[in-house]
């Protein structure tokens, strides 16, 4: 049925590539709306930013997961694994981690914490620079070791 829905997923070694873009954009999304919200006073953005905090949280759940259970089936050799696999493995369960306690702090406070704004802010940027430098050696690992897999050999023509 995957394949009927999204025909590229067949050359996927596994889903991790199909999630890992839903934290990528909510977590900054929550960001940039809790920060517009706190600057102009706009209850309405904050609920935005809460419901992109939450959104994000359970999808970087997500993907850590799929990352995790795609772990062992990724073909890279020892030294990229050690340097490059374990690094990103460690900066988003970190980010899993956060963003859980964020969005659970955001609920106590919904839809902006009053007590500790600024610390929760601070904190919601430290996040997704923490998400950044993570997906970035999950980046280097795809595009530069060729972790994605080799469905096809290059050039790549397009054909339907």
């Amino acid at each position: 049925m995957l394949e009927t829905l999204v025909p590229g997923a067949q050359h996927l070694q596994n889903i991790h590539p199909l999630v890992v873009h839903f934290p990528l954009a909510f977590l900054p999304g929550a960001l940039l709306f809790y920060v517009v919200a706190w600057l102009i006073g706009r209850p309405s953005l904050a609920w935005t930013g809460f419901w992109l905090l939450v959104l994000g949280a359970v999808s970087a759940a997500v993907a850590a997961g799929t990352g995790l259970y795609a772990e062992e089936g990724v073909m890279v050799a020892p030294s990229v694994r050690q340097a490059l696999l374990d690094v990103h493995e460690w900066w988003m369960l970190g980010v899993v981690g956060a963003s859980v306690v964020l969005a659970g702090w955001a609920l106590v406070g919904r839809p902006l914490p009053r007590r500790g704004r600024a610390a929760f802010v601070f904190l919601l940027l430290a996040l997704v620079a923490a998400l950044v430098r993570g997906a970035d050696f999950g980046g280097r690992m795809v595009y530069d070791y060729n972790a994605g897999g080799d469905a096809c050999g290059q050039p790549i023509e397009f054909s339907r």
